[in-house]
């Protein structure tokens, strides 16, 4: 798979079939549209790519906007590579780029509704292939669902909606070691951009580029011991080691209960205890 910042193609990617969106979280909707792009770039012998976009546009639009995303551009991208592409063309959004009409996108780029992409087909020599809706117990499936699913902590439904468990990656931080000091020791990750999820317990599995674990994560602020950052704290079963700077994959599986202060640190670990007989489950 050959990657663009632009829509400079070399000569055998220029007459082919494109797949164009955002494609955050890469759900069951996005892949109906790649894989259907796919067929017709089979069935008529041309080069397949997927045209997205970095930064999401709300998020360039609103920079208020933070946690946002259902997954990374990295993740993104290794998404993409599973549909065999031929081309990726990763398109950098910008206050430029935003002010492009619809006519301009599709001279230097493509793009728009599909409206407009039928009102410019034969000016630009190319052809529509349009998609239906992707539905699930008959609604439509789109990354605001998704988004409004994994708030509210309905991990189960969100990975059916995925085809794939919901996954945040980050690199492991220091901590105050409180977890070390109670008895399960936590890998600590910051959740940049990444959607919020409810805050709470969920049953985990943890990747890294030498093992595959399960463990328990807690998504929240650590009320017991009055924290007042965000933090995603992973107690990974079976592994005692320093993972300090290394990056780690949790893989979300299900949701345990939602955060709580405790009385005091003993009422803690004892919870701490049935959450992972839960997690193990």
């Amino acid at each position: 798979m050959k990657t663009y910042s632009n829509a400079n193609l070399i000569r055998k990617h220029q007459k082919g079939v494109l797949a164009i969106g955002n494609f955050d979280g890469i759900h069951l909707g996005h892949q109906k549209v790649i894989q259907d792009a796919k067929k017709k770039a089979i069935k008529n012998k041309l080069p397949f790519g997927i045209m997205t976009f970095e930064p999401v546009p709300v998020m360039f639009f609103n920079k208020r906007i933070k946690s946002h995303r259902i997954n990374s551009l990295h993740q993104k991208i290794n998404q993409f590579k599973k549909f065999k592409l031929d081309f990726l063309i990763i398109i950098k959004f910008n206050k430029k780029f935003s002010k492009l009409s619809a006519e301009q996108f599709i001279e230097k780029i493509i793009f728009k509704n599909t409206k407009t992409l039928k009102k410019f087909e034969n000016k630009f020599n190319y052809k529509n292939l349009i998609t239906k809706p992707f539905k699930m117990n008959k609604k439509v499936i789109s990354s605001t669902l998704i988004r409004k699913k994994i708030r509210e902590g309905k991990i189960k439904e969100v990975n059916k909606l995925l085809n794939r468990n919901w996954v945040v990656d980050g690199k492991v931080i220091k901590g105050n070691k409180r977890g070390r000091k109670i008895g399960f020791p936590t890998c600590n990750l910051k959740m940049g951009n990444y959607i919020i999820p409810r805050l709470g317990v969920y049953a985990v599995k943890v990747k890294s580029s030498n093992f595959n674990k399960k463990g328990v994560a807690n998504i929240g602020y650590r009320p017991t011991f009055n924290g007042q950052s965000l933090l995603l704290e992973t107690n990974i079963f079976g592994i005692n080691k320093n993972l300090y700077n290394k990056v780690i994959s949790v893989s979300f599986k299900k949701f345990i209960r939602g955060e709580k202060k405790f009385k005091d640190v003993e009422y803690l670990k004892k919870q701490i205890k049935i959450d992972i007989k839960q997690a193990k489950k």
